[in-house]
């Protein structure tokens, strides 16, 4: 198997041998061969396992030396695969066991095959637009469960004000440009009042809502013979599905794939959306890019800044059309 990522996982081999024997037990058979998976972002032990009856399964793990996020995210995640198989489980993987032993939490979940995309074909991206349209319309307007976290959990944290004050006036963050750096810090000056502006509406927290995934890129789903299944669901929230599309167009366009305009007229052929859920959403993740793309790097996760720094470059350089604003040459620069 490719290896597209540069995290430290571990192979199969150093994960204990209890814990191995564990997962043939929860399996009813040995495991012959595992292959650990890269192209997340993160270092959780993950991998496709061949059963030596032929069958196979997905796993994914955390442990002692696994961060606090990644233990609580498996947790939660876990709680969604086993209380969410109703309304989800034609939308997600199944579940085959899990189980806690010693510092170990595993999951062994049905194995989907390896990475659908990218590429973005026209044609693939279209057939994938419209499977999100519906996942979202399955759950529209219905009951959802009250634990799953609601509008204002999901999307209150974030700030403007807040990010321009952190960056020094934006400096940080331009300077992510280089040479056109000042450049970047006049037009993200003068795109705050509009942002401020869209981020203040309550589009976004006005029903009808639906349950959202809240991660939706090309390693969190797969597409086989007209079946897409998502996972890695610890940022699942209920929500307007303008928020989960917009956030999926920009990434699409990140990995090569047609522009977010045309991943949400796709979308919009299968489900009603509103503009202006979408300005708002557009606001909420350009402002979530550019408080976080000028970090320092997260220890444990060497790709994470980058790809948010073509996501901010994707979504200016959209709102700028959208919003018909003076283009940010300044952000090719992070496309580079």
């Amino acid at each position: 198997m490719s290896r597209t990522g540069v995290e430290a996982k571990l192979p199969w081999s150093s994960v204990p041998e209890t814990i191995r024997r564990q997962v043939a037990v929860a399996l009813g058979a040995p495991v012959v061969r595992a292959m650990r998976i890269w192209g997340g972002y993160a270092p959780t032990p993950t991998y496709r396992l061949v059963l030596a009856d032929g069958r196979r399964a997905f796993l994914k793990g955390t442990f002692a030396e696994s961060n606090e996020f990644s233990r609580n995210a498996l947790l939660f995640e876990e709680r969604v695969y086993r209380e969410l198989a109703a309304p989800l489980g034609s939308w997600m993987p199944r579940l085959y066991a899990g189980f806690h032993h010693d510092d170990w939490h595993i999951l062994i979940l049905e194995d989907l095959g390896p990475k659908s995309v990218p590429p973005w074909t026209p044609g693939r991206t279209r057939a994938i637009t419209h499977a999100l349209a519906a996942f979202h319309l399955s759950t529209l307007a219905k009951k959802l469960p009250d634990w799953l976290p609601g509008p204002e959990e999901g999307l209150g944290g974030e700030s403007w004000t807040r990010t321009r004050e952190e960056s020094c006036s934006f400096h940080h963050l331009a300077a992510l440009a280089g040479e056109d750096a000042q450049e970047a810090v006049q037009w993200l000056e003068m795109i705050s009042p509009l942002i401020e502006q869209l981020l203040a509406q309550p589009t976004l927290k006005q029903e009808p809502y639906a349950i959202l995934h809240g991660d939706i890129r090309s390693d969190n789903l797969r597409f086989v013979r007209g079946r897409l299944c998502l996972f890695d669901w610890p940022a699942i929230m209920v929500g307007r599905p303008e928020w989960d599309i917009t956030a999926f167009a920009q990434s699409v366009t990140v990995e090569g794939g047609p522009s977010p305009e045309q991943v949400m007229a796709w979308y919009a052929e299968r489900f009603p959306v509103r503009a202006e859920a979408v300005d708002c959403a557009l606001a909420w993740c350009l402002t979530f890019f550019a408080d976080r793309a000028w970090r320092p790097e997260i220890p444990g996760l060497p790709r994470l800044r980058r790809f948010q720094c073509q996501q901010l470059a994707v979504l200016a350089l959209w709102a700028a059309r959208r919003w018909s604003l003076p283009s940010p040459n300044w952000a090719r620069r992070l496309l580079e």
